[in-house]
């Protein structure tokens, strides 16, 4: 196995909305996530994890999404670990592999092959509440994790099935999101037709003029222990978080378009969260003469980093904590330290 990462950081991700619908909330007729009080767009760290699994999914060949859709339906936690592991129990290299470095616990699972026969009787007896080897379950999905689905070793997943109950806690988590600038819905009384296999439905098409969205995440090191999250993967997470949301193809979710990702690894001891949340060093405003309600695109805003880029240079003077700051930006904005 690949060593898991040894530096923590914090990262600030903004991407822009733009005649869209950044996060149907479905107690509200499917309305935009709002704060009507202060006219705040809202997207869920949900949302975003599910653009990154959708386009991790796209772009391997192999499987690395576990936790996964099926239509508009997400499929079990229970259902999925049941077809993954039968398929290892059909595999005797794959089962090998798993167990490479116990070869009791590799012994446990041929016998229970043997006697059993099949995958799905494999499958009853080692989840069976009478089965007393549970060991040799931890051991299996501790493979799954570190050797096979990405998502969990970014975001983690709770097992909750007869001997393989455990929660793996995400390195990587994010906050939910919320627009910098007040957002107005467009006021539209469309009527959209939604064709379903044997129906057919109507509704309102709700958007957003313009949202220019902001996120503050973290990447835990101490936590990427135990899923596993390598270097490599965070690379992949870097990829991934900047050309996931331009690249979803639904119709609701098209003018969509990352505008920056600045990521503050720190040094070996140090945690995430040296300096709280990164998008209270961000300010944007209207340009002048151009009030909330005319905001329609990036260059009606003046987005103002000069706070962030202050922290950094006083970390450098002060107790130097940063190991390194990764920052991409879209063609049309410029930021560097």
């Amino acid at each position: 196995m690949k060593p898991s990462i040894t530096n923590s950081s914090d990262f600030l991700f903004v991407y822009e909305a733009i005649q869209c619908n950044p996060n149907g909330d479905p107690d509200q007729e499917n309305k935009p996530r709002m704060d009507y009080d202060t006219k705040t767009n809202l997207v869920t760290d949900t949302r975003v994890k599910r653009f990154i699994r959708d386009y991790l999914k796209a772009s391997n060949e192999d499987e690395v999404v576990f936790v996964d859709m099926e239509g508009d339906s997400k499929v079990s936690v229970d259902s999925k670990l049941k077809a993954v592991i039968k398929r290892i129990v059909e595999n005797e290299g794959e089962l090998e592999k798993a167990f490479a470095n116990n070869p009791e616990a590799l012994k446990v699972y041929k016998e229970i092959i043997a006697k059993e026969k099949d995958a799905e009787g494999v499958w009853k007896t080692i989840t069976d509440k009478k089965f007393k080897q549970k060991e040799v379950n931890y051991e299996l999905l501790a493979y799954l994790v570190k050797e096979k689905f990405l998502d969990i070793r970014m975001f983690g997943s709770a097992f909750a099935v007869g001997g393989f109950t455990k929660a793996y806690t995400g390195p990587i988590q994010l906050n939910w999101g919320y627009s910098f600038n007040k957002v107005e819905l467009i006021d539209s009384s469309s009527i959209v037709t939604i064709m379903n296999d044997d129906s057919s439905t109507f509704g309102k098409d709700y958007r957003v003029h313009y949202s220019l969205l902001g996120f503050n995440g973290t990447i835990n090191a101490a936590a990427a222990k135990t899923t596993g999250l390598t270097n490599p993967d965070v690379l992949e997470f870097r990829k991934a978080i900047w050309e996931s949301i331009p690249a979803s193809p639904t119709r609701s979710k098209l003018n969509q378009y990352p505008k920056l990702y600045l990521e503050i690894v720190y040094k070996e001891g140090f945690s995430n969260g040296q300096f709280g949340d990164l998008r209270n060093f961000v300010d944007a405003e209207p340009k002048e003469g151009i009030t909330d309600k005319q905001v329609r695109k990036f260059k009606d805003l003046s987005f103002d980093l000069t706070a962030l880029k202050n922290l950094i240079s006083q970390d450098k003077e002060g107790e130097n904590k940063i190991k390194e700051v990764i920052i991409k930006t879209s063609a049309d904005f410029e930021f560097s330290l």
